[in-house]
């Protein structure tokens, strides 16, 4: 899955992959000046603590317990139906509706108990759901652009060691040149994930609103697939995108599909990978359109990384 942006340039080879497959073991020097990034150092994570709902991972089971509208999981309590007339909690309504019925002596000769709509009250369900955490992170040149990778991947994967047993599911996009790539489709497969972090070529400009348009295309597949889903980005990135996909400026594109994203409720967090020195406060702007969290790390290492996902669920 590729979100590719038009482009000229006279002097790149004519023809390049339309994607990285997962299984693809060639050279990943697929234009000039990509580089080989190895996977960082894992380690044992801790336990992860989402914060979606706040009834997640205070209980036991594989996967998180979330409120659901549909008409699955465990019917915990009732609430007002405000006109909605589904899933009704019958035990509930009879207990409103039991102070009234002195009343309604009219209704009662034509009925034993009376009932009103304003009586009805509706299932409060939870079920277990999984979490899917999404890194975004930018693979265009910089210097610190092959760290950056590096600690990425090794959080990717010391997160899939316990989200494993969870049923909680891992992806990574990366954007670079002109265009954004699904690396790795949201798995919970520890060996799926080494092949396809084993080789991500790095370098070029920065396609920042295509990396978060794949991010947000990729998770409403998953909403569809699995509605009650938790997710949540990790983007790491300077917010310099210097690509449109359309006419409008670069910089403003990303910002406009930044609150695109934040309005359908998918929760974000912004990882700055400018150096403070010449931090210009993008990514910090671009995380206030995301309406999330802006971090910046003074070691990237894979535990940092993760140790900085996890005070921020816990939140």
């Amino acid at each position: 899955m590729t979100a590719e942006i038009s482009e000229e340039d006279s002097s790149r080879p004519p023809a390049e992959p339309s994607r990285q497959s997962a299984f693809d073991q060639m050279s990943t020097n697929w234009w000039e000046g990509g580089d080989k990034v190895k996977i960082g150092q894992t380690f044992l994570p801790r336990k992860i603590q989402n914060p979606l709902d706040r009834i997640n991972r205070r209980f036991g089971g594989r996967r998180s317990r979330t409120y659901t509208e549909r008409k699955r999981g465990r019917y915990i309590r009732s609430r007002p139906a405000g006109g909605k007339t589904d899933d009704l909690a019958f035990d509930a309504t009879l207990r409103a509706a039991a102070p009234f019925q002195k009343e309604r002596q009219e209704q009662r000769k034509r009925v034993a108990f009376a009932i009103r709509r304003t009586d009805f009250q509706r299932k409060v369900r939870v079920k277990k759901a999984a979490n899917l955490i999404l890194f975004v992170v930018d693979a265009s040149w910089s210097m610190a652009v092959a760290e950056r990778m590096a600690a990425t991947k090794g959080a990717i994967l010391s997160l899939l060691t316990d989200a494993y047993q969870r049923r909680d599911r891992v992806g990574l996009v990366v954007f670079q040149k002109n265009k954004a790539t699904l690396i790795l489709p949201p798995t919970n497969s520890v060996q799926l994930a080494q092949r396809a972090l084993a080789d991500i070529p790095v370098g070029g400009k920065t396609p920042l609103s295509a990396g978060l348009l794949m991010a947000y295309e990729v998770i409403e597949k998953e909403r569809l697939i699995h509605p009650d889903v938790n997710p949540l980005i990790i983007l790491l990135t300077d917010g310099a995108g210097n690509v449109s996909m359309t006419s409008l400026p670069p910089q403003e594109e990303s910002r406009r599909l930044a609150e695109q994203i934040a309005e359908t409720d998918i929760r974000s967090v912004v990882i700055n990978m400018e150096h403070v020195a010449f931090d210009q406060g993008l990514a910090q702007t671009l995380a206030d359109h995301l309406k999330s969290p802006c971090y910046t790390l003074s070691e990237l290492k894979a535990e940092a990384l993760y140790q900085k996902v996890r005070e921020e669920m816990v939140a």
